[in-house]
């Protein structure tokens, strides 16, 4: 092993799917339709929100953070998948696998706030009904979207200085189509203590407070909602929950359990760790306008206007 050279030649191995050759067309299909997907899915649901005055209220602007935060999310990962499963490309300079991990994280970070940002809209929502409008105003949540957004970036920003910085083994091989900080730092010659304590940190800091924040949150809408007495007001409110808790259970269980196994589990199979990574960067973002879509009915009213005006 040797140290990363000064001129920046230090390249990564970016890896397929363990078993199948790299440019398997039988995975670059399937990649291209999910990603098709995914744009058309948030970019529609972006544009409904931005066209429909009756879509201009605090739910509605948070669920377009949340398709932004999507975009990003998979955007960032775009290139780099392709790339690997379409034209066999698997090498990655250092420089950019940290701007792409950097980019991977700063939007993971980013929809984790906006989860919580629609927890405490459905929390204000069910809990205090005659107060939401003059709590939830569109000078909080535009305000609410800039922390959000500033803390993603301001957060993870040391992350890349900092691994930036390391020495690296020479032809580093990585274990997804993509960069992550937990994959980079398994390749860092040095001590990678600072980094993994400053990258811990940072998970807690955002997403391990966000799931306790939006845990607290349902807990306190569970028991406003078991005080109603009427059985269909009852589920008419926990309706109104079911999409943002869908999006919540796709966004965290994949992010939980590739952590997990990022740190303890080392001697399972790399296929669990490439499908893992795979599923909490890919699903989420095509799954997000599909259940939003289903789930809300302005949306679903929306979409099968504009369905019966172009069929007729």
């Amino acid at each position: 092993s040797s140290n990363r050279t000064r001129s920046g030649r230090l390249t990564f191995i970016l890896t397929g799917i363990p078993g199948l050759p790299t440019s398997s067309y039988g995975m670059a299909v399937p990649l291209c339709c999910l990603y098709l997907l995914m744009l058309l899915g948030n970019c529609t649901l972006l544009w409904m929100i931005r066209t429909d005055r009756s879509l201009h209220s605090p739910m509605y602007y948070f669920l377009s953070m949340l398709a932004m935060a999507d975009l990003g999310l998979s955007l960032s990962t775009l290139p780099t998948t392709l790339a690997v499963f379409c034209f066999e490309s698997t090498s990655l300079r250092l420089e950019a696998c940290i701007v792409q991990m950097y980019f991977i994280h700063a939007f993971s970070a980013i929809e984790s706030g906006v989860l919580v940002a629609m927890a405490f809209d459905r929390f204000v929502a069910i809990c205090y009904p005659l107060r939401y409008a003059s709590v939830l105003t569109s000078p909080l949540v535009m305000k609410a979207g800039g922390v959000i957004f500033m803390r993603g970036i301001c957060v993870v920003l040391p992350v890349a200085i900092l691994i930036e910085k390391m020495p690296f083994c020479r032809s580093p091989v990585l274990s997804h189509s993509f960069c992550l900080h937990q994959d980079m730092l398994r390749w860092v010659c040095g001590d990678v203590r600072v980094n993994s304590v400053y990258g811990l940190t940072a998970v807690i800091l955002t997403k391990g407070l966000d799931s306790l924040t939006i845990l607290l949150s349902y807990v306190m809408i569970i028991r406003a909602i078991l005080n109603i007495v009427s059985q269909e007001a009852r589920a008419k409110a926990f309706s109104t929950c079911i999409s943002h808790l869908c999006a919540v259970l796709v966004f965290y269980i994949p992010l939980i359990s590739l952590s997990v196994i990022h740190r303890f589990g080392n001697h399972l199979p790399p296929l669990t760790h490439t499908l893992l990574a795979d599923v909490y960067l890919l699903v989420p973002p095509v799954l997000n306008p599909l259940v939003y879509s289903w789930k809300t009915k302005r949306i679903r009213r929306r979409i099968l206007t504009l369905l019966c005006r172009s069929g007729t």
